[in-house]
């Protein structure tokens, strides 16, 4: 985000004296530019000038020599006699390690209490049999520079940094001003939209909005004090600039529209970027590199119009903007060679041909080629305006967010270029001697604003703040709009013609404009008003039904949690096979992270990567779970995107829709270590597979649904133990002789041991998946509840032993022993398992307890032996079954 120094600021808008950096977020919160951080001083506390007086070189034990100085540092000085050493001179002593100064010279001197970058502090210590009282600074030490050779030396740093011949301070003056480290600067945030704020002339102009006060805009071309030359006219005689036929335009748009020239002969190599440049560049989070490109940095930070300089005795005539071709590669600045791709626009030179050698990424990174050196006298300066979709995808793709990208992706100002060059060229001429030709280039197809036709009262509309014909029009003129009567529609309504200024290309619709008009009126004059919700509305049965899940898992102990659902590898750490579908997942166009490029299939694919950051943590009590989506890539029928010109066809919207993968609601369960702690009152007792499946049972009972568990009919299923695991399906349904299974909504158990490891999870550590789908069609399909009433009639109790094979599920006889107890079952429960060699092989005993009642009467004897004749025989019939004896 961009940085604003107060003093640079200044230039273009009248800011008060002494206005504080919080001071000025607040005015600029006003409009809508809200504070990021305030920037503290590089420095604090006292750093003067001092002048050696004395030093005194001895070699330390280590072969190490050190310089013990006095020090005149003015009115810090200790008196004769004096200090922490006194001495005969009235001084500070000083312990340096460096060897590039004499007695004699001036230095920068940080004395205790100061705070130099990084946080380190200043104080007296004692250190090879002297006390330091301060330190003589390097430009590193400092955050000026990388330079750690040798200390400041000012009369050879001063003359360094283009200003040969400044006087140097007497001994004990500031040395913070001098340096240009003493302001704080404020950090802000820009929205998308508002690009023209990533310069000092866009926030300078809003800051005039929120304030009133009055605004010079450093791009007016007519203003003598800043254009004494003007702006050079364009003529054939400029440097040949072509544009090629776009081959691969974005949205119907070329990639580039405008691109302006300057040529500057006879520069100094070795002139220096002024001082006051370099403290801006600085203050702006830029570091100074060389006369010509600091000046490209400067105005592009100044007036937001991006800039290139190349050199131009590196170049071959004509520049041909133009698309990559298949295969190309451009070394970049940064020395790193990258395959260009088809959307790419380039900036070309044409040592073989027209448009044969690529340059710079258009509008984002320079190549090596052309890049301005230490021997460059020749420069060409290129300010253009490009497509900014095609700018944001190319930085996208070669993740290159540079500051140019930055800006061009948000629009620039179409008018801006050939200001922004002829005041780069001024510098260049003023710092660096050179000189200008008389004529630019600018081959320009840019398309004026056309005027957009809106109510008067669109603001009021989305607003409810009554503004009225007057004070809209003001506002839009204020931000530089051209605003026009239009007559009327046909509901009587007022409309007024706007358009838009060529800086503001956002500006596209009524809606941004009643922003605008919100915006600079005052968010504070919108009236804060609840809407009335209608009656009879409410939570849908969906919304309701998933609010119970979480409240029933809540209230069963767990912590709900919400994890990013963008996974990596995790597939092979939960040994799923090659062939399993949960292996096909969507993969993102642009991950937010390399190692996470796909959407989960499961919510254990993140769900056990947060329980496994709270056990390395040493949470390894753990009972988490999520509810959230996952996302099923088949039968996905990839779609194309529609532009934004209009809305969109009923078969493009269908076509959308149908290339939207299907994301289902899941519930994920992770749970690990001790369900209950050991301790004085008992021994503790861990979390374990039948805990797993009963969730999964609260979860049903929550929502009315009854559900079935038995083991995995197709064989183990990862990432669950093999032998401790259970599926959960909606109750079996007969289709004449066929019991058809239910549908499969849930895994539950123990994770397999490996699993568990590669998680880091303790050992038998536990997980559950659920469908809720299913669950939530069944709660609709079932509709309104109808509470029947309590009877008040006693129970009557019933026990029947029932022998299947092993082959039976329980389950399975429990649905048959609801069948045949009917309406008279309140309750059915598995309370006994057994198998025994009086039973025979492959036979086992289940024995349910029956609670029966009936809602208008006491059950009689006759009618509960009733009750469990037909259970016998129901089972008989259905599984071969037989009453154990």
């Amino acid at each position: 985000m961009p940085y604003v120094p107060i003093e640079w600021l200044r230039e273009h808008v009248d800011v008060p004296v002494g206005t504080s950096a919080a001071e000025l977020a607040a005015d600029l919160v006003k409009v809508g530019l809200e504070e990021e951080r305030i920037v503290p001083p590089a420095v604090t506390g006292p750093l003067v000038v001092g002048r050696v007086l004395t030093r005194e070189a001895k070699e330390q034990k280590n072969g190490k020599t050190i310089n013990y100085c006095r020090v005149d540092v003015g009115s810090y000085n200790d008196a004769p006699g004096t200090g922490k050493e006194p001495s005969e001179l009235p001084s500070r002593g000083i312990v340096c390690g460096a060897h590039n100064f004499e007695v004699g010279d001036h230095v920068v001197v940080s004395l205790p209490g100061a705070v130099l970058p990084g946080d380190f502090a200043i104080a007296a210590r004692k250190t090879y049999g002297h006390v330091s009282d301060g330190m003589i600074c390097s430009e590193r030490e400092l955050g000026i520079g990388n330079d750690h050779s040798g200390i400041i030396v000012l009369e050879r740093w001063l003359a360094a940094h283009g200003r040969d011949g400044e006087a140097i301070p007497a001994p004990g003056s500031d040395a913070i001003g001098l340096l240009g480290l003493g302001e704080e600067v404020l950090e802000i945030n820009i929205t998308p939209d508002r690009g023209y704020c990533f310069s000092m002339r866009g926030v300078a102009r809003e800051y005039s909005h929120a304030t009133g006060a009055a605004f010079t805009d450093p791009a007016d071309a007519a203003n003598p004090d800043r254009f004494q030359q003007g702006v050079a006219p364009a003529g054939a005689d400029g440097f040949p600039v072509r544009f090629a036929a776009d081959s691969a335009p974005i949205h119907g748009r070329p990639g580039v529209d405008r691109y302006v020239a300057r040529v500057v002969r006879g520069i100094d190599p070795s002139a220096a970027s002024p001082k006051w440049m370099q403290d801006r560049l600085i203050a702006a989070g830029m570091r100074p590199i060389s006369l010509a490109v600091d000046i490209t940095n400067y105005v592009m930070l100044d007036l937001g119009q991006p800039l290139h300089a190349f050199d131009l005795n590196k170049l071959a005539a004509p520049i041909v903007v133009r698309r990559a071709r298949a295969g190309e590669t451009l070394t970049f600045l940064d020395e790193v060679t990258r395959t260009l791709d088809g959307e790419d626009l380039l900036i070309c030179d044409s040592p073989a041909g027209e448009g044969s050698r690529p340059l710079v990424l258009a509008g984002v990174f320079g190549g090596a080629e052309t890049e301005i050196d230490a021997e460059t006298t020749d420069v060409l300066i290129e300010a253009a305006h490009f497509d900014a979709v095609s700018i944001a995808r190319s930085a996208r793709r070669h993740r290159l967010p540079t500051e140019s990208s930055k800006r061009n992706e948000r629009g620039v100002d179409t008018e801006l270029a050939p200001v922004a060059a002829q005041r780069a060229v001024d510098l260049l001429v003023r710092y660096g001697g050179g000189t200008a030709e008389a004529v630019a280039t600018d081959v320009n197809r840019t398309i004026a604003p056309e005027p957009i036709t809106i109510r008067a009262d669109a603001a009021q509309r989305l607003t409810g703040v009554a503004y009225g014909t007057a004070r809209v029009t003001e506002l839009l003129r204020t931000i530089g709009c051209t605003v026009e009567a239009a007559g009327g529609d046909a509901d009587g309504g007022e409309l007024l013609a706007v358009t838009p200024p060529t800086w503001r290309p956002d500006l596209v619709g009524a809606a941004h404009f009643a922003e605008e008009i919100a915006r600079l009126d005052g968010y504070d004059n919108i009236a804060s008003i609840v809407p009335v919700a209608p009656a009879g509305t409410g939570l849908s049965t969906r919304q309701r039904a998933r609010r119970d899940v979480v409240r029933a898992l809540a209230d069963a102990g767990l912590t709900q949690v919400l994890s990013y659902p963008f996974i990596g590898d995790v597939h092979d750490r939960l040994e799923l096979p090659a062939d399993d579908p949960r292996r096909a997942a969507v993969r993102l166009a642009n991950p937010l992270a390399d190692d996470a490029p796909l959407l989960r299939t499961s919510v254990l694919d993140s769900l056990l990567e947060a329980a496994r950051r709270n056990a390395s943590r040493g949470l390894e009590d753990v009972a988490v779970f999520e509810l959230g989506s996952v996302t099923h890539p088949a039968g996905t029928v990839p779609a194309p995107i529609p532009g934004v010109d209009r809305r969109p066809s009923d078969a493009e919207i269908a076509a959308l829709n149908a290339g939207i993968p299907d994301q289902p609601t899941h519930v994920g369960i992770v749970l690990a270590g001790d369900r209950e702690r050991a301790g004085v009152l008992g021994t503790g007792r861990p979390w374990d597979w039948a805990d797993a499946i009963q969730l999964v049972r609260t979860v049903a009972a929550a929502l009315g649904v009854d559900v079935e568990v038995s083991a995995p009919q197709g064989g183990p299923y990862a990432p669950w133990h093999p032998g401790r695991t259970a599926e959960v399906r909606l109750p079996a349904t007969r289709q004449g002789r066929e019991l058809v299974p239910g549908v499969l909504i849930a895994h539950a158990g123990e994770l397999h041991p490996r699993v568990a490891r590669s998680f880091g999870l303790p050992p038998r550590a536990c997980a559950v998946e659920l469908d809720l789908e299913p669950l939530l069609a069944a709660v609709a399909d079932a509709g309104v509840l109808q509470v029947r009433p309590v009877s008040t009639f006693p129970a009557a109790k019933e026990d029947v032993a029932l022998v299947v094979d092993e082959s039976v599920t329980a389950a399975a006889v429990e649905q048959v022993v609801r069948e045949a107890a009917g309406d008279l079952a309140e309750e059915v429960r598995l309370f006994d398992v057994f198998r025994g060699p009086q039973l025979g092989e492959g036979r086992k005993s289940l024995a349910f307890s029956l609670r029966l009642r009936a809602a208008d009467r006491t059950l009689t004897a006759e009618e509960t032996a009733a009750v469990r004749k037909r259970v016998v025989k129901r089972a008989a019939k259905r599984l071969g079954a037989e009453l154990r004896a």
